[in-house]
């Protein structure tokens, strides 16, 4: 199959607000995948690659080789050359990754090499996200959907059970189940602003409120003598956590699977800076984390998917130990609710999570039954400059570059951190004639990625949190930050500064 094939496919998602044109689209698109094809073209059409890593970023795509005229390359021609790229590493990798993305964007034409950015970036915008391909699977195959979603859940991905689900249908996708020692995908928890509203999502009555850890999501297996740790996406971690290893291995089963956070903690107890958590995931060193655990999934043979959460519970307190428990409370009284959140937040933590107790492990979904509450923090900040967008957002200015006031700066801004969320279609309209008005050099608008903009336009950001940053001269980034409106009633010199960031963190 030609890549130009998941190219115009991905356009057509991109175009349609309809999902059951997105639906129609991809499952055209995968009914012409040969077999050997299938797990590359889900994979591409969802949005992603199948490597983790490629060792790619934006500043190794600034400058591209002259498109080709005409579309050749093939799904798998592309697959094997992001696996090259992915295994470099040493001296002369640079100049090897740098040949390599000349060699393969050079075939590649304009829409493809947007496209394949976009894709390298994790920048695909085209809503085709996992369920949409897994409900295209269940309608090229005729698979019921929630036989497509148990499958792949279980399997850790929608790419590793297509390939049954075209092959056999059905009943070779009921064989995959939980296995011990193979990380599935995590139940997920929607958001709600207040804890009334999470409460009354979950279902209202009896619930548990969960302490949300800042920390790193992991899944651990035990079988015997062999321990897994996984993170939320899958990756295997076990080498780099000992002092997890080391709870895994002191609890009274050796076949069993939980699901929980490791965090760094200071010597009060209260969590250090997320970056200092997130670290461990990629090396053995470093600071040392504690687990946390939150539910169990499997214990002595038995799977507890489909068990209700206060059975899983009572599990969970009979294998784990209160110290590698997290913290939380079992209520009908918001009183003693909002107690535990004030605490909770009193102690350094993000937030809360409402759990509605007769739910099981709806593992990969995210839904009602499970509500996460955090406060939201919001800066005056101002657009530095902005990136051309891809996909759904192509010919709009979309990621902006956001910085706050710090008169001891040349500039007199210093950049926090980029975002692209948020952003209606209307107000990427009005951005992209807003900003070329405001680019340094306006001639120039179309001719690069990247587009310095005279500092002029306050933004109002939301952020989950702030992190330490080498990246930034500043220091500091924004996590998870968002568009909440544009502040025409504000100036730049009204914009916070730094000194008011660095006082958040």
């Amino acid at each position: 199959m030609l890549l130009s094939q998941v190219v115009a496919t991905s356009a057509t998602v991109a175009a349609t607000r309809s999902r059951k044109a997105k639906v129609v689209a991809i499952a055209a698109l995968l009914e012409l995948a040969e077999p050997e094809e299938l797990e590359t073209v889900t994979s591409y059409v969802g949005g992603a690659l199948r490597q983790r890593r490629t060792g790619l970023g934006w500043r190794g795509l600034a400058e591209l080789p002259s498109p080709a005229p005409s579309p050749t390359l093939e799904v798998l021609e592309v697959h094997a050359a992001f696996e090259e790229l992915a295994a470099l590493s040493g001296p002369g990798s640079q100049a090897a990754r740098a040949a390599a993305v000349t060699s393969l964007f050079g075939r590649a034409t304009a829409e493809e090499q947007q496209w394949l950015r976009g894709v390298v970036t994790g920048e695909v915008r085209q809503g085709a996200l996992d369920a949409l391909v897994q409900e295209a699977v269940a309608a090229a195959t005729g698979v019921p959907l929630a036989a497509v979603r148990r499958a792949a859940m279980l399997a850790g991905s929608t790419v590793s059970v297509v390939g049954a689900a075209f092959e056999g249908g059905e009943e070779p996708l009921a064989e995959i189940g939980l296995e011990v020692g193979r990380p599935v995908l995590p139940m997920l928890a929607s958001s709600a602003k207040t804890l009334a509203e999470a409460v009354e999502r979950a279902g209202g009555g009896i619930v548990a409120v969960d302490t949300k850890l800042d920390g790193i999501r992991i899944q651990v297996h035990r079988t015997g003598a062999r321990i897994v740790i996984a993170t939320r996406s899958l990756d295997d971690i076990t080498e780099r956590l000992p002092e997890v290893v080391e709870v895994a291995r002191s609890l009274p089963s050796e076949h069993f699977v939980l699901d929980g956070e490791a965090i760094a903690l200071d010597d009060d107890g209260r969590p250090r800076a997320f970056q200092e958590t997130a670290s461990r995931t990629a090396q053995a060193a470093g600071v040392r984390v504690t687990p946390f655990f939150f539910d169990v999934l499997h214990v002595d043979g038995r799977d507890l998917l489909t068990t209700p959460g206060d059975e899983r519970l009572v599990e969970l307190e009979r294998l784990v130990p209160v110290a590698f428990r997290v913290p939380r409370v079992v209520t009908d009284d918001v009183a003693v609710a909002e107690a535990f959140v004030a605490d909770t937040l009193a102690a350094g933590h993000e937030g809360v999570v409402v759990k509605r107790l007769a739910a099981p492990y709806d593992a990969g979904r995210r839904g009602a039954a499970w509500v996460k509450v955090k406060p939201v923090h919001t800066l005056d900040l101002v657009v530095l400059a902005v990136e051309w967008g891809s996909g759904r957002r192509a010919g709009k200015l979309s990621n902006i570059h956001l910085g706050a006031r710090d008169p001891s700066s040349e500039t007199g801004f210093v950049m926090l951190g980029k975002t692209f969320k948020g952003m209606t279609d209307e107000m990427l309209a009005w951005q992209t004639e807003r900003f070329t008005e405001l680019a340094l050099d306006p001639a120039t608008v179309g001719d690069h990625y990247v587009v310095p903009v005279r500092p002029e336009q306050v933004v109002e950001i939301a952020f989950d949190g702030l992190q330490r940053s080498t990246r930034y001269p500043g220091g500091l980034a924004l996590r998870f930050a968002r568009v909440l409106r544009y502040r025409d009633d504000k100036s730049a010199d009204e914009a916070d500064t730094i000194e008011t960031v660095r006082a958040l963190a």
